[in-house]
This record gives C-alpha cells, sequence and structure tokens, in this order.
C-alpha cells in the first residue's frame, strides 16, 4: 500500500516505529471531517507495513487537538450532516483501536473534546506537565460521541466520566494521570524525547508478544463494556443537531469563544 499524501497529518515508519502527527498546528489540530478520514486512512496504512510495531500519536504545535473543528458548527453544513458523516468520528476511533501496532499518544498543550477520544483510542498516554485536557460536548449542545462514554467509562471508571462529561470543567495532566487516564507524565521540553524512548524500548520487543497482548487487553476492555453500540452515537448527535434547546446552547458556547 503507498504511503497516502495526507492533508491534515503527517505519517512516517522507519524500521519499527511510526509516526502519526495531527498536522493543523494553526488550528490548534482541530478535527475536520477530512482529518477523520485520513486518521481512518493512516491507521490502515500502518497496518498494511507489518514490520511497525510503535506508532507515536502526536499534535503538532502547541497542541494536541482542539477537538472537533468548531466552524462546523458555525455554518448551515450542520443540518445537513448525514449520518455516513456523523459516524465518522466513531470509525476513526475503532480504527485507531484496532490497529496492529502499539500506539502510544503524546499530549502537550490542549487536548479536548474529540482530542481526549484519540488518546483514549490509543494503548498507552504520556502527557507534558502542562497538558490541559476537557470534554465541551454537552456545553456545546451535543453528546460526546465517538465511543468516548465507554471508551472512558473502561479508564477512568463510571463516576469521574459523569464528571468530567456533564461538568464540562478542564482537568490537569496530573489529574489525568491520578484518574489512570495517563501512564506517565513528563516535562513539556522532553515530550518528545521521552516519547521515543518508551516506543523505542517497545519496539525493540518481540513483535508478536506486542501484538497478543494488546489484543488480549482490547478483547479484555471489551467484555468489560463494549464499544459495539457506539454505532448509535452518531443518531443521537443528528438528534442532538436539530433539537432547539442544543442549538441553543451551541450558539451560546460559541458566542462565549467569540468574547475571549
Amino acid at each position: 500500500m503507498a504511503q497516502p499524501d495526507f492533508e491534515t497529518l503527517r505519517i512516517a515508519a522507519e524500521g519499527p516505529l511510526g509516526r502519526l502527527t495531527l498536522d493543523r498546528p494553526e488550528k490548534l489540530n482541530a478535527l475536520s471531517q477530512t482529518t477523520l478520514e485520513e486518521l481512518a486512512q493512516a491507521a490502515r496504512w500502518f497496518d498494511s507495513r507489518p514490520e511497525v510495531r510503535v506508532v507515536i500519536v502526536a499534535g503538532a504545535g502547541r497542541a494536541f487537538s482542539a477537538g472537533f473543528d468548531l466552524n462546523f458548527f458555525r455554518g448551515a453544513d450542520s443540518l445537513a450532516i448525514g449520518h455516513e458523516e456523523a459516524d465518522l468520528g466513531r470509525v476513526m476511533a475503532e480504527q485507531l483501536t484496532n490497529m496492529r501496532a502499539l500506539t502510544i499518544a503524546a499530549v502537550q498543550g490542549r487536548c479536548v473534546g474529540g482530542g481526549v477520544v484519540i488518546a483514549a483510542a490509543c494503548d498507552l498516554r504520556i502527557a507534558a506537565d502542562d497538558a490541559v485536557f476537557s470534554i465541551p460536548e454537552i456545553d456545546l449542545g451535543i453528546p460526546l460521541a465517538w465511543g468516548g462514554i465507554p471508551r472512558l467509562v473502561r479508564e477512568i471508571g463510571p463516576a469521574m466520566t459523569r464528571e468530567l462529561v456533564l461538568d464540562c470543567r478542564e482537568f490537569s495532566a496530573a489529574e489525568a494521570q491520578a484518574l489512570r487516564f495517563v501512564n506517565r507524565i513528563v516535562p513539556a521540553d522532553k515530550l518528545a524525547d521521552e516519547a521515543l524512548a518508551w516506543a523505542g524500548r517497545l519496539a525493540r520487543k518481540a513483535g508478536h508478544l506486542l501484538t497478543v497482548t494488546k489484543r488480549q487487553v482490547n478483547a479484555a476492555t471489551e467484555m468489560l463494556l463494549s464499544t459495539a453500540g457506539a454505532f448509535g452515537d452518531a443518531d443521537q448527535l443528528l438528534t442532538a443537531l436539530g433539537e432547539p434547546e442544543c442549538r441553543e446552547m451551541s450558539r451560546n458556547y460559541l458566542a462565549t469563544l467569540r468574547r475571549r
């Protein structure tokens, strides 16, 4: 499979190590429909390269990802979206989760909404000490979709999932680690080096055992709480986009952002 030429991502593979970088730094790596499609395609590309054992998932610039591109909500297109488009985020997250290679999310700066889902879809997470997480979907007038709820419940439990999703508050890298969402915290200026060193140590292990262990863990988490029902997230998203109270919340949230 030839290496794709992406508009919003950069991908690379060198021996057993791969890199997948969100590359819209001027937009804080906001997730457009194109980005979601390209992430799924990138996951399939890495699966076509059996020599790649570990892939570092990162964001270019000063943020991991600002979440779903809010320009979508400012236009009329949000009301014309179809089920297939609404389901792109779930498909993307499933592709990342099911990649044969191990994935390490290296999180710096803002990690918002859909960015949190991307991090949750990765196998391991390392964060800069200045990383800030938030899940503002409820304030934006939409549900957390893309299989985000079951993924968070599996990682941090139902009580904290309810709090963080419903309250929409920011939480620090230290809190994310205390909740066991983040495996490691490192100084911001050491993030890239530490992620690469960790990936290198893992990549030196037997590839068969890395894959088997990943599949075993994924199978166990699916038994605990499956993401199969996340196919319905698209319907819930479409309902919210057309619901008057949710639309009003969206307008108020966007107006608040403009005043900042």
